[in-house]
């Protein structure tokens, strides 16, 4: 199966553009690796996320998470080109 890329809003200040895997977990344990995450940021530009680090797949809890919707089909075409 392959990864969509969607936006995730973890809070009203952070929404992310990324591919998304489900892992299997533990409860309390992460259960989501964002591939290649960008931040969707106040100038609507997308910047790599979160921005100390190199590492490109960042584990997370589903609980951390608001919501998840389709990204507009110019943020996936952007976001295409910068995670190339």
């Amino acid at each position: 199966m392959t990864n969509q890329i969607k936006c995730i809003i973890l809070n009203v200040d952070v929404v992310l553009i990324t591919e998304i895997e489900e892992l299997m977990g533990d409860v309390g344990e992460p259960d989501c690796k964002l591939i290649n995450p960008f931040e969707y940021d106040d100038n609507h530009e997308l910047v790599p996320w979160p921005p100390t680090t190199e590492q490109r797949e960042i584990l997370i809890k589903s609980s951390d998470i608001l919501t998840i919707v389709d990204p507009k089909k110019e943020i996936i075409k952007k976001y295409i080109e910068l995670s190339a």
